[in-house]
């Protein structure tokens, strides 16, 4: 275990599980859904953190003195659905699409990848752990405030902590997702419920604008309904901010 894992383990206050770099990444979401059944009685919700060079002198800032986690948390608003609506616009408008342009933009595909693991924190290489992976057990009493604790954002298009918060409180009530996986750019969801009888269309529009890079650089076609096929059967979603 690298010592800045432990010194930064130790910054949360809170009870944490290592996992070491190099090591198979099953032993990691087995542990996570363990915790987060016990998190239902015991008060706390968990999160995974890999801790590359990156993320380390990431966290190193965000969990300083200066660091107000609590004015993040009282700040969450109701408007997660809203903030989406209008990524989604602004980008339409940004690309110049009519309405034959978004028509072909959103596809007519039937297949997309369907995720059941997650895959954030695994090497390309060799699919072990790419970095020391901390289990965090955070004691929030809504996933959404998880956000708190790991304020996720401002950079490469990807929504600012503030806004990131009112997401995934949306995003829990709407669908029963919740924040799980954290890298420097990567981002994952738990999705037990999937979309949780929601359009698939509908909700590829928002995990589009949450993240353009859902389907400019995760899929074959480059086509909305290619990323709504693969949600109808996902219970993990993937986010990567390039």
């Amino acid at each position: 275990m690298e010592e800045s894992t432990k010194r930064i383990a130790e910054r949360f206050q809170c009870r944490y599980t290592v996992f070491e770099k190099g090591t198979a990444p099953e032993p990691v979401e087995q542990a996570y859904r363990r915790a987060l059944e016990a998190g239902r009685t015991e008060g706390f919700y968990p999160a995974i953190f890999l801790l590359d060079e990156y993320a380390v002198e990431w966290l190193e800032e965000v969990v300083s003195q200066d660091y107000d986690r609590d004015e993040i948390i009282a700040n969450c608003g109701d408007n997660g659905k809203e903030i989406l609506e209008e990524r989604y616009q602004e980008y339409m408008e940004d690309l110049e699409l009519d309405e034959e342009g978004q028509e072909d933009f959103i596809g007519n595909e039937t297949e997309g990848e369907v995720l059941h693991h997650f895959i954030g924190y695994c090497s390309f290489s060799d699919c072990n752990l790419e970095a020391d992976v901390l289990l965090l057990e955070l004691p929030v009493r809504h996933p959404w405030e998880i956000i708190g604790y790991l304020p996720m954002g401002g950079w490469n298009e990807c929504p600012g902590p503030e806004e990131m918060i009112s997401i995934c409180k949306y995003w829990y009530e709407a669908y029963q997702a919740i924040p799980a996986v954290f890298t420097h750019d990567v981002m994952e969801f738990y999705a037990p419920a999937g979309l949780n009888g929601a359009d698939s269309l509908e909700a590829a529009k928002e995990h589009y604008a949450f993240c353009v890079d859902r389907v400019d650089q995760g899929t074959r076609t480059y086509k909305l309904s290619e990323l709504a096929a693969g949600l109808e059967g996902s219970d993990v979603w993937y986010f990567w901010w390039d």
